[in-house]
């Protein structure tokens, strides 16, 4: 099978259209032709070298996330048939013709969405459920604040937020602003010209939010601290400005009664990883099939053979959404 290959870590130049073997399927799999797989920022660094040549459970192959066809059930798998289309995240290989996925980890593709947008959907909105609603606990009625709302996570965030009823704040490069608001945000901050501590004091009266999405990192930290409300919840998703260690008050945590949450899909157990699909699945999938219902945001589409394209389409930083390689074709 045709698949996404880099002989060495570097830049994007270092990917290759090559040939791999077909991933053998395990009793708990479904065997996936894939005819989309989303590029995730985890992508970047797995082909810069920064988790070795590691085999992320389903392959050693680069991509986390795909949409396709069944074409082989393994015989420990439940509700699934071939030819039925799913989609859902991966331990690698998704950059690849054929895929395996744990039956557990696949979700049926809503009748209404082609494989594309099938593909914006799984690693995004699971990761969204799972930090604003089971982690961030946001309800109706509550506020929050989403960063980096035009990309893939932050408006699967924006839209979910908006649909349980809470007020919604995010933070976006001014040219995106638009739409940001289309996602469903309430206010939209330019976080380069704003301080957007202190757009959430004034707007709420001081109060803060319930709940802060951060992708950034330490360069926020203070701040989503002094955004947060007494009992507001900081997720931390990702470290895209960096990490290291940041400073707080001990008296903030203890007398506002703060909390503070990491979390990431990768480093999770398996059992763990199942249970986020599940929650995300019975919680929201019906939601896609309706005409009033979630949209998957797709920036951009790319064959397979110029996965290299795609990854410096995210490495720009213009993506509002999420960027998708297609499969078959020239490929």
């Amino acid at each position: 099978m045709k698949a996404v290959l880099f002989p060495s870590f570097g830049d994007a130049d270092v990917l290759q259209l090559g040939d791999a073997p077909v991933p053998e399927l395990r009793p708990s799999d479904l065997l996936v032709r894939v005819h989309a797989a989303g590029v995730n920022r985890a992508d970047l660094t797995h082909r810069k070298g920064g988790y070795g040549r590691a085999d992320f459970g389903d392959s050693a192959l680069m991509g986390l996330e795909i949409a396709g066809e069944v074409i082989a059930v393994g015989a420990e798998a439940q509700g699934y048939r071939v030819g039925d289309r799913v989609m859902g995240v991966v331990g690698g290989g998704a950059y690849a013709e054929i895929a395996r996925i744990d039956w557990r980890m696949a979700m049926p593709i809503p009748a209404g969405l082609d494989y594309v947008h099938a593909a914006a959907i799984p690693e995004v909105f699971v990761t969204a459920h799972e930090a604003l609603l089971h982690l961030g606990r946001l309800t109706r009625g509550g506020a929050v604040l989403v960063h980096a709302g035009a990309s893939g996570v932050g408006s699967a965030a924006i839209q979910l937020a908006r649909a349980t009823g809470a007020t919604v704040f995010a933070t976006a490069d001014a040219a995106k602003h638009d739409r940001v608001v289309q996602f469903g945000a309430d206010h939209v901050i330019d976080y380069r010209n704003e301080d957007f501590a202190a757009v959430i004091a004034e707007k709420t009266g001081k109060r803060g939010v319930d709940a802060v999405i951060d992708f950034i990192g330490a360069p926020y930290f203070a701040k989503n601290i002094a955004s947060l409300a007494h009992g507001g919840r900081l997720v931390q998703v990702g470290l895209l400005g960096g990490g290291g260690e940041v400073g707080i008050r001990l008296e903030d945590i203890l007398y506002r009664h703060l909390q503070i949450i990491g979390t990431v899909m990768k480093s999770r157990t398996q059992a763990e990883k199942h249970a986020m699909t599940q929650r995300f699945r019975e919680h929201w999938l019906i939601r896609f099939d309706t005409d009033a219902g979630l949209l998957p945001i797709v920036d951009s589409t790319f064959p397979l053979s110029r996965a290299a394209d795609a990854h410096r389409r995210m490495e720009s930083s213009a993506n509002v959404g999420k960027i998708i390689l297609t499969i078959g074709g020239e490929d």
